[in-house]
């Protein structure tokens, strides 16, 4: 599927790629972020910038540091992965980076994963098939270009109901924060 920037991006599942191409695609997705961040005058060179895991609490605000989605309960409709925050907002020091998606739950209750800017009713930015991962032995997922969401902007991050579980789905981001040095945490890549 294309995205907005016009190229086409799609879910690659773990099961095609080797472990070095797996950590090639968060080194990817992390320099991606740094490149953005330094465009956007957060810091002049990536030396003056952490990469570390995005936390749910501390950068979304969510109210637990889990990846859930609220009880699945209409096929069709789109469901937070921020479990009760519709539309994160990132500080204005701070670009989010996204490369790679995993369900927990079996069989998988959604089919699609949707980042849009400007909140929950935004304009879609990726559109991932996440059914393509269905059939493998983990449902794993990796993009193939990273997300870069930048700081002050409404996002959100939902999957589609493809199952009305009545129950919340695990769905893990493979994600990181971009942040000047010193601000949580010193000396990652």
């Amino acid at each position: 599927m294309a995205n907005v920037n016009g190229t086409v991006c799609t879910l690659i599942g773990r099961d095609d790629l080797s472990v070095s191409q797996r950590e090639q695609f968060r080194m990817n997705a992390i320099k991606a972020g740094k490149d953005y961040a330094v465009r956007k005058g957060i810091a002049t060179s990536h030396q003056e910038l952490d990469a570390r895991d995005f936390q749910n609490i501390i950068d979304a605000g969510a109210a637990l540091e889990q990846w859930n989605t609220a009880a699945l309960l209409v096929v069709g409709n789109n469901y937070s992965v921020f479990q009760a925050i519709a539309a994160p907002i990132l500080a204005a020091n701070k670009v989010a980076v996204f490369w790679g998606v995993s369900v927990e739950d079996v069989p998988s209750p959604v089919s699609r994963l949707l980042f849009r800017t400007g909140g929950a009713a935004g304009n879609i930015l990726y559109n991932f098939d996440m059914e393509r991962t269905i059939n493998n032995l983990e449902n794993v997922g990796y993009f193939s270009e990273p997300v870069v969401i930048g700081p002050t902007q409404p996002f959100a991050v939902q999957v589609t109901c493809r199952i009305a579980t009545l129950v919340l789905a695990r769905v893990q981001l493979f994600a990181e924060i971009i942040e000047p040095k010193g601000l949580t945490i010193t000396g990652n890549p």
